[in-house]
């Protein structure tokens, strides 16, 4: 097996979670919050996938599918390549008025995708690259992908725990 082979196939069990903890969600569902101060599925859900969208582009040097390809409009949200939920305030959680369950499973399909370009698109040595910033040690390609890995699996995990809240033992993630 190559190292971009485990690369995808960690990033692309993301979206395959996602069909399984959205399905038969309602809208309400999506905005459940378990406490007024906590995330709901849709905002989490909305978040990790923004944020993958936007480091990735970041890598890659290119537009934002957020902005490209419109899904801005589709989350009925403006067309900002900063938001990204980071630092969003509980009442910004609050207002986020979830689309359907459909936007969601394409918007992360379509990130999804765009990442397995990118990770196509790298040689062994792309990933020794350093990306610089403060960070001591300054990360490379490959320590930031396996961190956007990290915080995409973290936060598919949150939605699926949020489910079985709202749920009960009655909802299996598998």
């Amino acid at each position: 097996m190559q190292w971009s082979d485990l690369l995808i196939d960690g990033f692309s069990r993301v979206p395959v979670n996602l069909v399984k903890v959205l399905d038969g969600l309602t809208r309400e569902d999506l905005k459940w919050q378990p406490r007024p101060d906590a995330n709901s599925i849709g905002w989490i859900a909305w978040h990790f996938i923004r944020g993958q969208d936007a480091q990735i582009a970041d890598l890659m040097g290119e537009e934002q599918l957020w902005i490209k390809d419109g899904w801005h409009a589709k989350f009925n949200l403006p067309p900002d390549g900063s938001d990204t939920g980071f630092g969003d305030t509980p009442e910004k959680v609050a207002a986020f008025d979830p689309p359907a369950n459909d936007i969601f499973i394409d918007y992360d399909k379509a990130v999804d995708e765009f990442t397995k370009q990118y990770i196509l698109s790298l040689t062994p040595q792309d990933l020794d690259r350093e990306l610089g910033g403060p960070w001591k040690p300054v990360p490379t390609v490959g320590v930031r992908l396996i961190s956007i890995m990290q915080d995409i699996m973290i936060h598919a995990g949150e939605c699926a725990y949020v489910r079985g809240l709202l749920q009960g033992k009655g909802w299996q993630p598998l």
